[in-house]
């Protein structure tokens, strides 16, 4: 359901990620659907941007986490130019969110923590797929995870020295609601040298 309220610089936490955090929970709490879809955009070497939907992993005071590929186009390009923008978008209730900033990898025991939760179905996947790379067909990749399965026992699928977490680290952020009239509200968000946030109404 679309909030009607006004977004009001006075009711907004002056902390950025608290803001987010705090949005990316109400759309959690009031079960939208694909709460957790996160638009990931990177650029690489031959400066022709790519975006793609990716599962939003974690979030605090630090930035936005998801898992992936290291070896993938994203994680090729994250390489090369280790900064993203995000974009999280919840129709239902009429917000986005929008971030920018640099991308580091989380640290390895919480890429760890969280390979541990994952299905034995998508670990294995992950061991199999050269994710981006092309295939023959998908005969060729079912083989290829069945050839994962007898190297691994199920119980213990270890984590691939070529995935992991990375961690979008935001100095820019937006929140923008929708209104029916199209007088939008947005506010943008500014990370200070000292790490706080100044904070500007923008038009829509």
């Amino acid at each position: 359901m679309v909030d009607e309220r006004a977004l009001d610089e006075a009711d907004a936490p002056p902390d950025a990620m608290r803001a987010v955090a705090a949005w990316v929970d109400e759309a959690r709490t009031a079960g939208v659907p694909d709460w957790d879809a996160m638009v990931v955009a990177t650029v690489g070497t031959d400066l022709r941007p790519s975006a793609r939907v990716v599962l939003l992993r974690g979030i605090d005071e630090r930035g936005l986490c998801f898992y992936t590929n290291y070896e993938s186009r994203k994680g090729r390009e994250l390489a090369a130019n280790p900064y993203a923008a995000v974009v999280l978008h919840w129709g239902e209730q009429g917000r986005q969110v929008r971030a920018v900033g640099p991308v580091t990898r989380v640290m390895p025991e919480e890429s760890v923590a969280y390979w541990r939760n994952r299905p034995i179905a998508s670990r294995l996947s992950a061991w199999a797929s050269r994710q981006s790379e092309p295939i023959d067909d998908r005969a060729a990749l079912e083989r290829a995870v069945a050839d994962v399965r007898a190297r691994f026992d199920d119980d213990d699928v270890p984590l691939p020295p070529f995935w992991g977490g990375y961690r979008v680290e935001p100095d820019e952020v937006e929140l923008w609601q929708h209104r029916d009239d199209r007088l939008h509200d947005r506010l943008a968000y500014r990370r200070r040298p000292d790490g706080s946030w100044s904070r500007v109404r923008l038009q829509p």
